[in-house]
């Protein structure tokens, strides 16, 4: 069951270790098809820092997604993007992922982004079909991503009219 309140509050540079800490496991388990942890070991102080240098960005919005009062996850948006998503390992099928994307989004529209987008990994079964469940399409755009393996990336995008219901 979820507390009460909103589960996304803005993230902090001292809510940094928390969020590595969260994303570190989460990352190992959801994208080892992606990233094999013998070849492309989790890069933690590479991300640690681009987390710093994005909550700086004045473009970039940074949230940690709380499990009462503890980071549980991670999310960051510049304009229409959602760069960044992602909750714990143990909260995986809680409803938590599922509350926080529902705020994120709706931030992204007040701000004026009728259409998010964001990208997901190709080689990312559970990622991807964590989006398409809530309504997100495929655009068909491909590209590469920033890290080595520079392995695919799908561009997604959620129209008003494919959002599915959930209250």
């Amino acid at each position: 069951m979820l507390t009460d309140g909103p589960p996304l509050r803005e993230m902090r540079t001292s809510d940094v270790d928390d969020v590595m800490a969260v994303q570190e496991p989460a990352s190992i388990a959801g994208l080892s098809g992606v990233f094999p942890q013998d070849t492309h070991p989790f890069p933690r102080d590479v991300l640690a820092q681009r987390w710093r240098d994005e909550i700086a960005d004045d473009e970039v919005d940074c949230f940690v997604i709380l499990r009462d009062g503890a980071v549980a996850g991670f999310a960051a948006t510049c304009g229409g993007e959602v760069k960044h998503f992602g909750v714990a390992v143990e909260e995986w099928g809680s409803g938590l992922a599922i509350a926080a994307h529902d705020q994120l989004v709706a931030l992204v529209r007040a701000a004026g982004h009728a259409t998010p987008w964001l990208r997901a990994y190709a080689a990312n079964p559970r990622g991807r079909a964590f989006y398409e469940k809530l309504g997100w399409t495929d655009t068909g755009e491909r590209s590469r991503g920033p890290m080595p393996p520079h392995a695919e990336l799908m561009t997604y995008e959620l129209r008003p009219e494919n959002v599915r219901n959930r209250s």
